[in-house]
């Protein structure tokens, strides 16, 4: 399968992720298309690492790896940001009863 369908999937799902994060107020659905944003990525450095494999094998054997080293870290910091996110949405709920973005700036005052 060419790159170019990966180039075009990444795309649209960081678009999708880009959108829902400046348009929708509710925490939850903008920590979700912050992942989704970050899959984007991912999808991308492993399309790439794919496309050059053939390319670095010969001069490097382990240079075939790294974007998936890079995917496992991005995929440990997601995972991490995601429970401290949910915590967070989960305290701020308790105290307001609302996981409106918009109501919780009101929280500074």
């Amino acid at each position: 399968m060419p790159v170019y369908y990966y180039i075009v999937l990444a795309i649209a799902l960081f678009s999708i992720g880009i959108i829902g994060v400046l348009t929708r107020r509710n925490a939850i659905i903008i920590f979700m298309c912050i992942e989704l944003m970050l899959n984007a990525v991912n999808l991308l450095l492993v399309a790439f690492s794919k496309m050059h494999n053939l390319a670095t094998t010969a001069l490097n054997p382990s240079a075939a790896t790294d974007a998936q080293v890079f995917v496992f870290f991005i995929m440990v910091v997601a995972a991490a940001e995601v429970s401290v996110g949910l915590a967070i949405i989960v305290m701020a709920y308790r105290n307001t009863h609302s996981i409106d973005v918009n109501f919780l700036n009101r929280l500074k005052n």
